[in-house]
C-alpha cells in the first residue's frame, strides 16, 4: 500500500472519530472518542508535514484529558429524594422525559399503584435532579423496577453506583432484599449489568447482600 493511501486514511478515520463523538449525548464518551479523533488527527498532520493541523489537535487533546481529568476527580453531592406518586414535578419529569424513556425502557407504561406499595425515587446530583428510580414493592422484600431513568446529561454511571451501590442501606431499610428489573433495550441492559445486576430468566436480578 503507498504511503500517500495510509496518510490518507489515517485522516478519513480521524474524521470519523470527531464526526462520531459530535453526535454523542453523553459527555464522558463524548470527550474519549474526540479524544481519540485529535490523537489520530495530530498524528495525520505529523506524518503530512502540517504543523498548524498537529498542533491544533494537540491542543484539542489536550483539552479533553483535562475535563476528562475534572470529571473523575470531581467531589460531587449526591442525595435520594423520594416523593409521593401525585407529586406536580415528577409528573412534569416524566412528560419532559418520555420520549427518551421510551427510548431504553419501552415498556414502562406510566405511574400505577398507590404511595404505599410504589416507590418514586428521585437522584440528586449537587441539587439537580439527575435520575428516577419507580418501582413497587412486593413481599418478601422484592423490588420490581417499573422505570429506572437517568437523564441525558448524567449518563457516566455515577448516579446508578450512587443508587444501588452506595445507598443499598436505604432500601434495606425498608425491608428490601433484592431488587428486579427487566431488561429493556440492549443499551439499558448493558447499564444493568454494568451496576452488578445478574441476569435471571427474562430479567435482571440485584441481590442486596
Amino acid at each position: 500500500m503507498d504511503t500517500p493511501l495510509i496518510y490518507e486514511i489515517i485522516g478519513y478515520v480521524a474524521s470519523v472519530l470527531v464526526a462520531i463523538s459530535l453526535t454523542m449525548s453523553r459527555i464522558v464518551r463524548l470527550r474519549v472518542v474526540n479524544l481519540a479523533g485529535a490523537v489520530t488527527f495530530a498524528l495525520y498532520g505529523v506524518l503530512i508535514g502540517s504543523i498548524p493541523v498537529a498542533a491544533v489537535n494537540t491542543f484539542i487533546v489536550g483539552v479533553n484529558l483535562w475535563y476528562l481529568f475534572r470529571i473523575y476527580r470531581s467531589r460531587e453531592f449526591f442525595r435520594l429524594l423520594p416523593v409521593g406518586r401525585d407529586n406536580e414535578y415528577l409528573q412534569v419529569f416524566l412528560d419532559f422525559y418520555r420520549d427518551d424513556i421510551a427510548r431504553f425502557q419501552p415498556e414502562f407504561a406510566g405511574l400505577e399503584g398507590g404511595d404505599e406499595d410504589v416507590l418514586h425515587i428521585f437522584v440528586l446530583r449537587d441539587l439537580v435532579p439527575a435520575g428516577l428510580l419507580v418501582g413497587e414493592v412486593h413481599p418478601p422484600g422484592q423490588l420490581e423496577v417499573a422505570l429506572d431513568y437517568v437523564t441525558p446529561d448524567y449518563r457516566d454511571f455515577k448516579v446508578g453506583r450512587f443508587l444501588f451501590r452506595d445507598q443499598a442501606d436505604h432500601f434495606r431499610r425498608k425491608g428490601i432484599q433484592e431488587i428486579r428489573s427487566r431488561p429493556g433495550t440492549r443499551e439499558h441492559s448493558h447499564y444493568l449489568e454494568r451496576m452488578g445486576f445478574r441476569r435471571e430468566g427474562e430479567g435482571y436480578r440485584f441481590p442486596l447482600e
